[in-house]
């Protein structure tokens, strides 16, 4: 591949696998708004991929749309569990393989478990992130679900912004 088209472990994970997917490859984007722009999606069909350790060895996804914030306590309601945090960056890398800003459940150096937030369904079309900066990828919100095996679960709330 070209220098400026990066090939990532989530490209190599999806090649020839039976999900339907459009690769959107855009600038580096400074802001959520600027890459829902550059992809020409609603800000809140962009999903963030969050890594969330919930013990020893023990992670999972979860993805909440731009213009949402992630509900810790509905998590832990969900998964029954009292405590849980966030991974430092070095922390994320090493359970991913992937740098801030590009985690994505594609290509990850292990499967963890996944969950979408329910207000992702509300789209046709979402993007998750491709693996790289400006990698995207553009699916059903659906077939994102089945490919991940995750669970779909209310487990955010809007944002107190303009425009959120």
């Amino acid at each position: 591949m070209p220098e400026d088209q990066p090939d990532t472990p989530a490209l190599r994970a999806l090649a020839g696998s039976d999900l339907r997917y459009q690769i959107v490859r855009t600038k580096r984007a400074r802001s959520a708004e600027e890459s829902a722009e550059l992809q020409e999606i609603p800000v809140r069909a962009l999903l963030r991929t969050i890594v969330v350790r919930r013990g020893e060895d023990d992670y999972l996804f979860v993805i909440v749309p731009a213009g949402r914030r992630f509900d810790w306590p509905k998590l832990r309601e969900h998964l029954g569990v009292r405590r849980m945090t966030l991974p430092d960056a070095d922390e994320a890398r090493s359970v991913t393989g992937y740098e801030r800003y590009t985690i994505t459940p594609f290509g990850s150096i292990r499967a963890w478990p996944a969950i979408v937030d329910a207000a992702a369904m509300s789209h046709d079309v979402v993007a998750i992130g491709g693996g790289g900066f400006g990698v995207n990828l553009h699916l059903a919100p659906a077939d994102l679900v089945t490919a991940l095996a995750a669970e779909v679960v209310d487990v955010s709330d809007p944002e107190d912004r303009p425009g959120a």
